[in-house]
């Protein structure tokens, strides 16, 4: 149990230096010699967990949609709501959010499969918009996977402008207003009059996360 343990740690160090060093010099610019440096680890610890700078890559994007589970809410439009504006927050602070989206944004890393998060929050959205459809949430006319196709990308958009322009500072003041502008063409009135869409939402959506988390983790062991 106990080397299990610290081949989890290992990984997961290997993975934050992976993502560091990405987001500091992008994909193509990144080297594994300086991923072991920022690691601290043997060049055969990185080789027993990620065969190439490609596979550890892959091990980036697909940690930046793992680690945080938005609580379940009784409207879904809220829910996705909240899945928004907590990766605008995690995106202002978790540096390995940051790599991930980096790599996902970056057209130059034609070797690399970028497709796995765009796909994925795709699918988040179309569920949750087909629960708030099945509740009646939303106008009549709405496709849900048109409407997430339409929220993912206007995402994507947004992000990059806010990280060009002042490295996400203002984010959380932009993805407020991407919904506000996006939400009324799909959502009923009496429904987007209850939601939150506030600028500081991210932050309190984070800490019920982190505390349901911590709950679990708690629960888990004594079940």
């Amino acid at each position: 149990m106990a080397e299990q343990l610290r081949a989890i740690r290992t990984r997961q160090t290997i993975l934050s230096a992976a993502a560091k060093i990405f987001e500091e010099h992008g994909y193509q610019a990144a080297t594994i010699s300086q991923i072991l440096t920022e690691a601290g680890v043997t060049k055969g610890a990185l080789y027993f967990h990620f065969h190439s700078k490609e596979d550890l890559a892959q091990g980036v994007l697909g940690e930046q949609d793992q680690r945080i589970i938005v609580p379940l809410r009784a409207s879904k439009v809220q829910e996705i709501v909240d899945v928004v504006m907590l990766h605008a927050h995690r995106l202002q602070t978790d540096p390995m959010v940051r790599a991930g989206v980096r790599l996902t944004m970056d057209q130059l890393t034609q070797s690399l499969d970028r497709s796995g998060p765009f796909l994925r929050w795709g699918e988040v959205g179309v569920d949750l918009l087909q629960q708030a459809k099945a509740q009646g949430e939303l106008l009549p006319h709405i496709t849900p996977a048109e409407t997430a196709e339409v929220i993912v990308g206007s995402f994507a958009g947004i992000q990059a402008m806010s990280q060009a322009v002042c490295e996400y500072r203002d984010l959380v003041v932009r993805v407020s207003a991407l919904m506000r502008h996006v939400l009324p063409s799909a959502v009923v009135p009496s429904v987007l009059a209850s939601l939150d869409l506030s600028e500081g939402r991210g932050v309190r959506v984070y800490e019920e996360a982190v505390k349901a988390a911590e709950m679990r983790d708690v629960l888990e062991p004594a079940m």
